[in-house]
């Protein structure tokens, strides 16, 4: 809207048939450069220096008075949209922000809850299970989960899981007594015959 008083300004001037120092030079105060800036939109001049150059240049005060009122309920209006625009950016920045906050703490008490419950609900047999595992070495742990899935296992992997291995060597292989014994400890702790 400066620039709507500028436009004013200019057209009063040269209809006028006035330079801009020639205007200037009328105006108390006026600089040609100060007058050029204001016709560009670049500056506003005051309204004693808008009414001078009413009276200098043969117009009414009014046109130029209510050009610069409107340019300046203009501006007003600008800045109040950019500032309640800003506010509005702003405000829902920090629900989105107070949002994901709250939906992290949310999961994150859930997690905790859920891991709570999953300690507390383990009977007493699964708590000595749990125990023995944490106490086992790697290949007793490997193995283990092989018997908990269902898996084939070695003879000699299940006598390591039930720490016999040592034990069974010394009784050697083959047909008779202790060959037996090998085949029916393998076969009850497989379950086979």
């Amino acid at each position: 809207m400066a620039k709507k008083v500028g436009t004013l300004i200019k057209e009063a001037r040269t209809d006028a048939g006035l330079s801009q120092e020639q205007l200037a030079r009328k105006i108390k105060g006026l600089s040609a450069a100060e007058l050029g800036k204001a016709e560009r939109g670049e500056t506003e001049l005051t309204q004693a220096f808008l009414k001078e150059i009413a009276k200098a240049t043969g117009v009414t005060q009014a046109s130029l008075l209510n050009a610069a009122k409107g340019s300046a309920a203009a501006a007003k209006k600008t800045e109040t949209v950019k500032k309640t625009a800003t506010a509005k950016k702003t405000e829902t920045a920090k629900k989105t922000t107070a949002a994901k906050k709250t939906e992290t703490a949310k999961k994150t008490t859930a997690k905790k809850t859920t891991a709570k419950k999953t300690d507390t609900e383990l009977t007493a047999a699964e708590k000595k299970l749990l125990e023995a595992y944490r106490e086992a070495s790697a290949d007793a742990k490997k193995n283990a989960l092989k018997l908990l899935k269902g898996e084939d296992l070695e003879f000699a992997d299940i006598m390591k899981l039930l720490k016999l291995d040592s034990k069974l060597d010394s009784l050697g292989s083959g047909d008779g007594i202790l060959g037996g014994l090998k085949e029916g400890l393998l076969g009850g702790i497989l379950g086979k015959k």
